[in-house]
């Protein structure tokens, strides 16, 4: 992935229904680098997701640079992003990213690994369970599973279906970043699902759409102020 044996990423999630790219008349003239920051640009500045993890990240002693810590490269297959631990670094897939959504969901699930990567001793590198349990929480919290994006997966209305995503989706991102069979990936993954479909951090809940990551955003900076007052 994009030269980053360490890196801790997702697979392209619209393999199965490919979208037309949404993007303005300029940047269909752009350079592929010259999109993917004006896409990171706009996510970094609106998303509701992506607010509350850059304030999660600084009030952990983590504060994020756009310069150092995001990279638009060009990569292998049809991976979208990946974090790179050895670095610290996000790489941005300029050639596999479509539109601004896209942009919002990759930056959104690599922020999460890199919040586990700040708050926590990850062993990216030679614990499979904890890359599966990263996988797990960024399937979960970055919208990877919402409902839209299942509707244009052509995979929806099954009982439990947001846990049966997540599942699915983490194993498919081990896969992706690490040379191990799926029998491995998936028993990594059944191990440690349960605490790590529960730990919500740094969000409170399930942000199932942006309006639920609005709301998780306000309570975030609302229990922030209520500790700082006591």
């Amino acid at each position: 992935m994009a030269g980053a044996p360490g890196a801790a990423g997702q697979a392209s999630p619209e393999q199965l229904a490919p979208e037309q790219p949404q993007q303005g008349f300029l940047a269909r003239f752009l350079a592929d680098d010259q999109k993917c920051q004006l896409m990171l640009l706009k996510t970094l500045q609106t998303n509701p997701y992506v607010k509350l993890l850059l304030d999660a990240m600084k009030r952990s002693g983590c504060a994020v640079n756009r310069e150092r810590h995001f990279s638009c490269e060009d990569c292998n297959g049809n991976v979208s992003g990946g974090f790179d631990a050895s670095v610290s670094q996000i790489v941005l897939c300029q050639n596999n990213i479509r539109n601004q959504a896209h942009m919002n969901r990759v930056v959104t699930h690599e922020l999460i690994h890199t919040f586990d990567h700040c708050r926590a001793h990850v062993d990216w590198f030679t614990n499979v369970r904890h890359l599966a349990c990263s996988e797990i929480r960024a399937a979960n919290l970055s919208g990877d599973c919402s409902l839209v994006n299942e509707i244009f997966r052509l995979r929806f209305g099954l009982k439990q279906h947001h846990q049966t995503c997540v599942r699915d989706r983490a194993i498919l991102s081990i896969l992706a970043v690490r040379n191990v069979s799926k029998e491995v990936a998936e028993k990594a993954v059944d191990e440690v699902f349960e605490s790590c479909f529960n730990d919500h951090e740094p969000f409170g809940r399930i942000p199932h759409n942006k309006t639920y990551a609005k709301y998780a955003h306000r309570d975030f900076q609302n229990r922030h102020r209520y500790y700082s007052n006591i």
